[in-house]
């Protein structure tokens, strides 16, 4: 009976032609950009073109209010394990710090979704970034596997990328030419070739870029393009970007920019706020809009290669009878000042001038872009990736799935969350989640019908930086600092702190936050995160 009335819906909303294709199990393609800023994109108010992009939001459905876990490492593992990060143990990053939310690695006991579809027969693949603390996806689901176990270092060494299952043969590549976010794509596609020696098996692609991530990495031909975009500053791009987002609909009218964020340099040696664009000296603004370029040129590369995909599974005839999601991990980057490192992850800057500027973005440089542009990228929220205000758990989100959705170009602002990819994806493929703990987020299919919303709590922490959000409330905090309480339904930029004017919600939101803390290995909260940029608690 579920079957056929599942058969009823789909002849009369999507037409006798269409039947036959959308009756068939959906494919699954997950797109993750990494430290991709919330308003980068041009369908979310961005100047970088990223045409292949707008044209899934234009066919698609744009989440507004779609929340991540504020770090690579544990927004990945909830994006493949649908919970939230501490409790299936990567609280922080892939070191063990010897409590039970931080053992660096993803429980034997959280099943990936390529585990849960491959109970109905999916197909599972994985192209990119791993970042789940273990040694070999395809011990979790995968088929196939290329990229790297952590974060890139180069974007131009082949030798940095494995292949896996072992004996497994990459693509050969002239390291002249070698480009890592081209390579983790052209293995994508060629897992779809092989996906489709099987056509009546389904099949879950999971494209997990490690773009626009440091280092600053991008062709040349790339960064021409917006060689002379961002000299006009973080300033002016903020402001534009606003305009554009609230002619789109991704904002209200009545939001207001932020000030200039704060930032805190590696070790917290320093903080201060974001300086005005023009109080700078010109050899720092050409350096810094030298940055900015690089940094759009990598997102730039990451949608030439999205078109790709999107023609191969058009080319095909699957894309509109599969489900394409893209999201970035968390927001963009700050690391760990205005002016950007260089070399390493350090308090070191490098003031390129001359001749100097043309070789930044190369394989002998090694750069980020800093604290003032990723403020300009998370336009109009607060702070940035490692926080939980929303300049850091915000993402860009895109659904596109024609074959089951009607709402085309349509924008969606209720809240919904990674832990909710999983739910989803079981949902559509009649897949029984083989995990023992339960699921803590919902799957999104009824939005996609346009169902009215049902009230949820969501909960963040990261580096001791902590958020609840519940209906109309926020309740969010700094590394010990105390609560702050916005409505985020009229101030989602978090300008007007009411925690002295409600403290009963203070009290009963935070209380809520330590129950779901300690049930979820959140607390205690690590003494030592053993990193240098955090000093340890007192």
């Amino acid at each position: 009976m579920k079957h056929a009335l599942l058969l009823l819906t789909l002849w009369v909303t999507c037409g006798p032609s269409d039947f036959t294709e959308a009756a068939r199990p959906p494919n699954i393609v997950f797109i993750v950009a990494d430290d991709l800023g919330y308003s980068d994109l041009g369908c979310f108010g961005g100047e970088i073109k990223t045409p292949h992009l707008d044209s899934l939001a234009d066919n698609g459905l744009r989440l507004t209010r779609f929340y991540n876990m504020g770090r690579c490492c544990p927004s990945r593992t909830s994006i493949l394990t649908g919970h939230y990060p501490h409790r299936v143990g990567v609280g922080h990053k892939v070191a063990d710090l010897g409590q039970p939310g931080y053992r660096g690695a993803v429980s034997p006991d959280a099943p990936t979704i390529a585990e849960s579809l491959k109970s109905v027969g999916y197909r599972s693949f994985i192209s990119g970034k791993w970042h789940l603390g273990t040694p070999d996806p395809t011990r979790h689901g995968f088929e196939e596997f290329y990229g790297t176990l952590v974060s890139a270092q180069t974007f131009w060494d082949p030798g940095h990328y494995l292949r896996l299952p072992e004996g497994r043969l990459a693509r050969n590549y002239d390291p002249s030419k070698f480009y890592g976010t081209d390579a983790v794509t052209d293995h994508a596609l060629d897992f779809l070739q092989e996906a489709r020696q099987t056509p009546d098996k389904p099949w879950f692609m999971y494209l997990a870029y490690h773009a626009p991530h440091f280092p600053l990495h991008a062709r040349r031909s790339d960064i021409e393009k917006y060689a002379d975009t961002y000299h006009v500053g973080w300033d002016q791009m903020r402001n534009e970007r606003l305009t554009r987002m609230k002619r789109l609909g991704i904002v209200p009218e009545h939001t207001q920019l932020t000030p200039r964020s704060r930032y805190w340099d590696y070790g917290e040696k320093t903080t201060g706020a974001n300086p005005a664009w023009n109080s700078l000296p010109e050899d720092r603004r050409i350096d810094l809009a030298r940055r900015m370029a690089i940094y759009a040129a990598m997102i730039d590369r990451i949608d030439h290669n999205v078109g790709r995909v999107l023609n191969d599974l058009r080319s095909s005839q699957e894309l509109d009878n599969s489900l394409v999601v893209f999201l970035s991990d968390n927001g963009a980057c700050a690391e760990w000042d205005p002016y950007g490192f260089d070399v390493s992850s350090s308090p070191h800057n490098i003031l390129h001038r001359d001749n100097q500027l043309d070789q930044m973005g190369g394989p002998d440089t090694y750069s980020s872009v800093g604290s003032g542009w990723a403020n300009a990228s998370n336009t109009p929220w607060r702070l940035y990736k490692h926080y939980t205000h929303e300049g850091g758990i915000a993402s860009p989100c895109i659904i596109h799935w024609p074959a089951n959705s009607n709402r085309r170009g349509e924008i969606d602002h209720r809240p919904t969350h990674i832990i909710d990819l999983m739910p989803t994806v079981n949902e559509i493929a009649e897949a029984q989640y083989p995990g023992s703990i339960t699921l803590p987020g919902r799957s999104f299919v009824p939005m996609l019908k346009d169902e009215p919303a049902k009230p949820r709590t969501l909960y963040f922490e990261h580096e001791s930086n902590k958020a609840i959000l519940e209906g109309q409330w926020k309740l969010v905090a700094l590394k010990e600092h105390d609560w702050e309480l916005y409505n985020v339904n009229v101030d989602r930029t978090e300008l007007e702190d009411l925690a002295v004017k409600h403290p009963a919600i203070v009290k009963r939101l935070a209380a809520q936050w330590d129950r779901w803390a300690k049930d979820n290995f959140v607390t205690p909260l690590p003494r030592d995160y053993g990193v240098k940029y955090l000093k340890p608690l007192d």
